[in-house]
C-alpha cells in the first residue's frame, strides 16, 4: 500500500522536509506495513531550492549577500541534479523572514541580495536559472537587484539613487554601461504562485505592502512610486508591465525580470513537480497527503496544495490537506480534486503554542486522518458498504 506525502512548509514552525517527515511518522503509526514516500514541495517562496535540490540531487551553495535592509546575511543558491541549472529563491536573500516584525518595511527594503545571488551564480557558470520569487519583504519593483547586476539610476540632477520602494519615484536615468553581459545568453524561468498586476488595488502594493509592514499611508506612497517606475520601464525598454499579470509578485520584482532580462513565467508547484519524481509515485498509490500553513481562497492561486490535488486528480487519488489553520474560501478546492481539508489543531490553542508544537500536532492529525481513511477504506473492501 503507497501513500504520498508532499506538503509544503507551515510556515513559521515547519520547513516542507521537516512537515513531511512529520506527518510520514503519524501515517506509519497509523499503517505500518505501508509504504510512505515524502515529496517535501515549494511553490516558489522559501523552500523552493530545497525542494529542487532533494528532488534532482542536487547541492547547496552558501554564501553571503546583502539581506532585505542593507544588513550582511547568509543566504545560499542551488545547482540542479543536471548540474547545469542553478535555482534561487528570493526569500533566502530578500525575505520577510530576514526581518523582525517590528523593522519590516517595504519603503526602506531592497532586492539588492537577490541580484548579488544571480551574480554569484553567473561567477560560478551557471546560465540557466530557476528562481522563486515568493516571500518578499520588498515592494522596490525590482530595482535592487537591477542595481545588482549593474545598471546605475539617477535622480534629475544626476545625483545616483539608493535602494528602497522610497527612491523608485527620484529615479530619472537609467545607465547601462555597467550592466552585465553574461545576461544575454540566460535563461531565467521565474517560479511564481500569483498573477497579481504590478498596479492597482490587486497590485503588489496593495495587496502585499500590508504584509511586509505598510500603513495605509505608506501604500499610496508606494503605489505612486511604482506607478513613476512602471512609467519608466516602459519608456525605456517598451514593455508595459503596469497591469501585467505576475509582474506584481515579489513586491514588483515580476515587473523587473519581464522588461530586462530573458524571462519566462511558470507557477511554482508546476515546476518543483516536473523536476520531481511525484507523478511517477503517484501511481497505484492510494491517497495523498499535502498541506501547508494556512489554507484558505488563496490556495487556489496556484500554491502548493492545489497542484499536487491537481496532479493526483489525473490518477484518481484522493487527497487530504492539513493546515495549521483553515479560513475562507476552502470550498473551490474540492473542484480541484482535494478530498478534504483539516486543521491540524483540535482544539483552543494559542498561535505560538501551536507554531512551537507543530511537528507534534501534524503527526497526530496525520495519524487520525489515516486511520479515518483505512477504516472506511477497508469497509468497502470487505463489502459492507
Amino acid at each position: 500500500m503507497k501513500i504520498v506525502v508532499a506538503p509544503d512548509s507551515f510556515k513559521g514552525s515547519l520547513d516542507a522536509v521537516e512537515a513531511a517527515h512529520a506527518i510520514g511518522r503519524g501515517v506509519k503509526k497509523a499503517v505500518p506495513d505501508a509504504e510512505i514516500l515524502l515529496f517535501p514541495m515549494a511553490d516558489g517562496g522559501e523552500g523552493t531550492v530545497e525542494a529542487l535540490v532533494m528532488a534532482t540531487g542536487g547541492r547547496k551553495f552558501e554564501t553571503t549577500v546583502t539581506g532585505p535592509l542593507g544588513d550582511p546575511v547568509t543566504a545560499y543558491f542551488g545547482c540542479l541534479g543536471d548540474g547545469t541549472t542553478c535555482v534561487i529563491e528570493m526569500a533566502a536573500a530578500s525575505g520577510i523572514r530576514l526581518i523582525p516584525q517590528h523593522r519590516l518595511n517595504p519603503l526602506l527594503a531592497t532586492t539588492y541580495g537577490t541580484g548579488e545571488l544571480i551574480k554569484q551564480a553567473l561567477d560560478h557558470g551557471f546560465r540557466k536559472f530557476v528562481v522563486g520569487i515568493g516571500g518578499s519583504a520588498t515592494n522596490d519593483g525590482g530595482a535592487g537587484m537591477l542595481q545588482a547586476l549593474g545598471l546605475r539610476f539617477f535622480d534629475s540632477q544626476g545625483r545616483s539613487v539608493g535602494w528602497g520602494g522610497s527612491k523608485l519615484k527620484e529615479i530619472h536615468t537609467i545607465k547601462w554601461e555597467k550592466w552585465d553581459e553574461r545576461l544575454k545568453d540566460c535563461e531565467f524561468i521565474i517560479a511564481n504562485d500569483v498573477t497579481n498586476p504590478l498596479l492597482g488595488p490587486e497590485g503588489a502594493s496593495h495587496v502585499y505592502g500590508p504584509q511586509k509592514g505598510a500603513t495605509p499611508e505608506m501604500v499610496e506612497v508606494l503605489e505612486e512610486n511604482m506607478k513613476h517606475w512602471a512609467d519608466l520601464i516602459h519608456q525605456v525598454t517598451g514593455i508595459r508591465t503596469h497591469d501585467l499579470p505576475g509582474a506584481g509578485a515579489g513586491g514588483g520584482i515580476g515587473a523587473a525580470f519581464a522588461a530586462f532580462l530573458p524571462v519566462k513565467f511558470s507557477r511554482g508547484i508546476e515546476i518543483v513537480i516536473e523536476h520531481s519524481d511525484l507523478k511517477q509515485a503517484l501511481r497505484g498509490a492510494v491517497l495523498v497527503i499535502t498541506g501547508e500553513g494556512r489554507v484558505d481562497h488563496q490556495t487556489t492561486s496556484g500554491k502548493a496544495p492545489l497542484g499536487v490535488a491537481q496532479e493526483a486528480r489525473k490518477h484518481n487519488v484522493p487527497v487530504i490537506v492539513l493546515a495549521g489553520g483553515v479560513g475562507e474560501g476552502i470550498d473551490a478546492l474540492y473542484s480541484y480534486g482535494v478530498t478534504s481539508v483539516l486543521s491540524m489543531v483540535d482544539g483552543p490553542m494559542s498561535l505560538d503554542k501551536a507554531m512551537e508544537q507543530a511537528a507534534a500536532l501534524l503527526e497526530k492529525k496525520a495519524e487520525q486522518v489515516v486511520r479515518t481513511f483505512m477504516a472506511g477504506r477497508n469497509q468497502v473492501l470487505d463489502g459492507r458498504q
